[in-house]
Order: structure tokens, then C-alpha cells, then sequence
């Protein structure tokens, strides 16, 4: 079986990633703290042993870098879902 760039698909890169989300505009003291417990968290030797276990990588982004990334691939793939002519039902 070719690869993608084979039949012809350069360029193709897909990604997943999990996050945490909060509702919009939280106080910043409240985000600051949940940032640097989740930074902590990610640090954890255990942490890091699970998910390499898992067969993933931490990026732990910041809240911006995690936002623009999401926002990325939003238009990403919806420029993929509107040109495949799907539709939710």
C-alpha cells in the first residue's frame, strides 16, 4: 500500500491532541492556577511514563498556543468538511 505522498497527497498531516477547556473569560487568577497545576502535572515522571505508554507525546502548550491550535484546526478541517459536501444530521 502506497503512503500518502505516494498517491499523490503531499502535504497531508493530521493531528489529535487532548486539552483542557474552560467556558470563556474566567477569572484570571483562577486560570493562572489551573495552568500551573496542569503544568505540574504534565512535569510528573508518572505522567510522562503513562503517556509515552500510550504512544503519546506532552506538548503542554500555554492557554494562547493551546487556543490558536484549536482555532487552527478548525479552519483546517472545515475546509475538508465543506468541500466533501457532508452534512450533520
Amino acid at each position: 500500500m502506497p503512503t500518502l505522498i505516494e498517491a499523490g497527497v503531499p502535504g497531508y498531516e493530521v493531528n489529535s491532541g487532548f486539552g483542557l477547556r474552560a467556558p470563556a473569560s474566567p477569572p484570571p487568577p483562577i486560570l493562572d492556577r489551573w495552568e500551573a497545576e496542569s503544568v505540574k502535572a504534565l512535569k510528573s515522571p508518572d505522567t510522562h511514563q503513562r503517556i509515552g505508554e500510550l504512544g503519546a507525546t506532552i506538548v503542554g502548550s500555554t492557554p494562547r498556543e493551546f487556543g490558536a491550535f484549536i482555532r487552527a484546526e478548525i479552519a483546517k478541517w472545515a475546509k475538508i468538511v465543506n468541500a466533501s459536501g457532508a452534512k450533520a444530521d
